[in-house]
């Protein structure tokens, strides 16, 4: 065989050359899909450094800081828990607002800001919510009958001289209303309910729950001594306490001097008390907008209005009124849970062994929540208090007292 003819020329087709084609065809195909997948990872990457990795590392930074300030507040409430067992007189709330308070001295920092605000706000409604198991519509409508007058009058007659007193003394509009509800109410409670709705100033607020703390002592200590004095009966005396003393804890440690029946019957008449919480947490709303709306009318009339007035071409500018809609969503949340919780204690739907786990967990709540107020709370803002407030609070305090006094001897129920 000649050599030219073990040789192809160019011209000579080759076995399988389509064959060949069609697999580096395919190769290619193979290998740009595999760097067009590699390039699709990049930008996915790429998308989630830019986009997905900063929002994540957000949210993971907010719950840290939300963590941070919360678990600081419950440590402080477990420490004031096991505390108020020596000392059930002062009470675990108390005693966390003041740890709290002068905690922030060494520990204030703005990484504790988040978990602070959610703890003394939202962990403090949840807690309120919670009361109302422990209080059935049928005992608030048995004894709670009894006591309704001597109750509606202190509670009258506390808000009516509230306002003067205050104004007179140069109190804040919010320092006056916590203070005055605080002790007309159910003290640390009723302060809660009120700071939920009106969002005051942390130092406001562990302002007023000291005032409300140092006359608790005060009643603890003086009550049994004149209920004595006056031959109250066991009951007489847990009505007045129950109407007259300001926080739960106090209520049972003063009545629980004078005797068993005017514990059990104290106790009954302070939760009953509780209820008011409901209506000024519903009414408080509307009675500051129409506060600010007359505020606002007053100034548009004074010279400072007319000049807004010419300002804007002699037309006064009207606040809008707000929708159903908006009145509707800004209406406390807590309250409606307050109402339905105390409507499930009322269908007997709480097995009675859970009411005690119940009571304990609320209050530990509320320690938390006073707590975070207190770490809350900066040294200068106190300064510009003053002593004003707990002058306002002996005087409504003492009104207060006198006026269930009086109410239940003309009742003939103490």
């Amino acid at each position: 065989m000649n050599k030219d003819q073990n040789e192809f020329t160019d011209d000579t087709p080759v076995a399988g050359s389509e064959m060949t084609e069609d697999v580096s065809d395919n190769f290619l195909v193979e290998v740009e899909s595999v760097f067009l997948e590699q390039e699709i990872e990049e930008m996915e990457g790429s998308f989630y450094k830019k986009r997905l990795s900063p929002l994540k590392d957000k949210l993971l930074s907010s719950a840290s800081e939300r963590y941070r300030g919360f678990f600081l507040a419950t440590a402080i409430a477990a420490l004031a828990t096991y505390l108020a067992h020596f000392a059930p007189v002062v009470g675990g709330p108390v005693i966390a607002v003041v740890f709290g308070m002068i905690l922030s001295f060494f520990l204030h920092h703005e990484s504790l800001d988040k978990g602070l605000k959610f703890t003394s706000k939202r962990v403090l409604q949840a807690s309120i919510a919670i009361l109302g198991l422990g209080l059935s519509l049928h005992e608030a409508l048995t004894v709670g009958g009894k006591s309704l007058p001597v109750m509606l009058g202190t509670l009258g007659v506390a808000l009516a001289v509230s306002g003067p007193i205050g104004k007179r003394l140069g109190l804040t509009r919010d320092v006056n209303t916590l203070v005055s509800i605080g002790t007309a109410i159910c003290g640390a409670s009723a302060i809660a309910a009120v700071d939920a709705v009106i969002s005051a100033a942390g130092a406001e607020v562990a302002y007023a729950l000291g005032t409300i703390f140092i006359f608790n002592v005060v009643a603890v200590l003086t009550f049994p001594v004149i209920g004595h004095i006056l031959h109250m009966t066991q009951q007489g005396f847990g009505l007045w306490a129950g109407t007259a003393i300001n926080d739960a804890s106090s209520v049972v440690a003063a009545s629980s001097v004078y005797g068993t029946v005017a514990r059990n019957y104290g106790i009954v008449v302070k939760l009953t008390r509780t209820l008011m919480i409901v209506p000024i947490a519903l009414a408080l709303p509307v009675i500051r907008r129409h506060q600010d709306k007359k505020r606002q009318a007053l100034t548009e009339g004074s010279d400072l209005g007319s000049e807004a007035a010419f300002s804007t071409g002699g037309v006064a500018t009207v606040p809008e009124k707000k929708s159903f809609l908006a009145t509707a969503r800004s209406f406390p949340l807590f309250v409606i849970l307050f109402v339905m919780a105390m409507a499930v204690q009322s269908l007997g739907w709480v097995p009675a062994g859970w009411h005690q786990g119940i009571s304990d967990l609320a209050l530990w709540m509320i320690t938390a929540a006073l707590a975070a107020i207190g770490l809350s709370v900066r040294v200068k803002s106190l300064r510009a208090i003053g002593y004003k407030p707990v002058l306002f609070g002996l005087i409504l305090w003492a009104i207060i007292a006198s006026t269930s006094l009086g109410l239940g001897t003309l009742t003939h129920s103490i």
